[in-house]
C-alpha cells in the first residue's frame, strides 16, 4: 500500500482517475523537494498514450488509485539540484515512461533501465520511499536527471511530447536492427499513433516505406501527408501476396 499523497513539501495540482470509470477529476497532491540529482520543471504539454486509457480503467488489472496519468511530459526547468549537469533552469525538457530504477544491475549499467527488475514507472508506481508516482497530467514534475531528456531549442513542445513514448518505441527497433537506412524497404503495419511516427522516422532515415493497413481510407494520408512510398490494404490478399516479394522487414504497430 502506498503512503498518502500529502507527504511531500511541494504542493501540486493534477487530474486523477479515482476508479475504473475512466473519468478524471481535479486532484491536489504533493511532489518531493528537489534533490541533488533532481530536475524540477513546469509541465507545459503531456501527450495522451493509449496505455493511459487502459490504466485509468484498470483494463490491465494493476491500477492504483488515485492515479495521475501521463508519461509523455514536456516543460520548462524551474529548479535543478546541486549535482545536475546536463540541464539548467529555463531549458526545455521531457520525461518519458520511467523515473527511477535500481542503478546497480547489469541493465542499469548498460543504460537499459527499462529492463531493470526494479524499474519505477512515471505513474501508477511506487517510489522507494513508499509514495505513489504521479504523471504528467499535472502542473509540475520532478525527476532524477538520468530520466530527463533535453528538448532541442526551436522544437515545438507539443510535437516533442509523443516522441517520449510512441517515438522511442518505434525509433529504437529501427536503429537497433539497422532498418532505418538507405537501401532498406520496410513495411509499417498500422497507421495509428505509433505507425505515423514510424513512417516519419523511417523516411527521415532513408528507408523506402510501405504502409500496410486494414483501411483503404488511410491511403491518401500515408502517401501524400506522411510521404510513404507504397500502400497495401491488408484485407486484399493479392496486394499482400505482391508485397511479400519486395518487403524486407515489417514493423508492426
Amino acid at each position: 500500500m502506498a503512503k498518502s499523497e500529502e507527504v511531500h513539501p511541494v504542493k501540486t495540482f493534477g487530474w486523477a482517475a479515482r476508479d475504473t470509470s475512466g473519468h478524471l477529476s481535479p486532484f491536489n497532491f504533493s511532489r518531493r523537494a528537489t534533490g541533488g540529482e533532481d530536475v524540477r520543471f513546469k509541465v507545459l504539454y503531456c501527450g495522451i498514450c493509449h496505455s493511459d486509457l487502459h490504466n485509468i480503467k484498470n483494463e490491465w488489472g494493476f491500477s492504483i488509485y488515485p492515479m495521475v496519468p501521463g508519461h509523455e511530459i514536456v516543460g520548462e526547468v524551474t529548479e535543478v539540484g546541486s549535482k545536475v549537469k546536463k540541464v539548467k533552469v529555463g531549458d526545455k525538457v521531457g520525461v518519458g515512461c520511467m523515473v527511477d530504477a535500481c542503478h546497480n544491475c547489469e541493465s542499469c549499467a548498460n543504460d537499459l533501465e527499462n529492463y531493470c527488475p526494479k524499474v519505477i514507472l512515471t505513474y501508477n508506481g511506487i517510489y522507494s520511499d513508499g509514495t505513489m508516482t504521479y504523471g504528467g497530467y499535472s502542473d509540475s514534475m520532478v525527476a532524477n536527471e538520468r530520466y530527463v531528456v533535453r528538448i532541442p531549442d526551436g522544437m515545438p513542445l507539443d510535437s516533442a511530447a509523443p516522441l517520449l513514448c510512441a517515438g522511442i518505441t518505434v525509433y529504437s527497433p529501427l536503429k537497433y536492427f539497422g532498418l532505418g537506412e538507405p537501401g532498406k524497404h520496410i513495411g509499417i503495419v498500422g497507421l495509428g499513433g505509433l505507425g505515423h511516427v514510424a513512417v516519419k522516422f523511417a523516411k527521415a532515415l532513408g528507408s523506402k516505406v510501405t504502409v500496410i493497413s486494414t483501411s483503404p481510407n488511410k491511403k491518401a494520408e500515408a502517401l501524400e501527408h506522411l510521404g510513404a512510398d507504397l500502400f497495401v490494404v491488408s484485407r486484399d490478399q493479392d496486394e499482400l501476396q505482391e508485397g511479400r516479394q519486395w518487403l524486407g522487414v515489417v514493423l508492426e504497430e
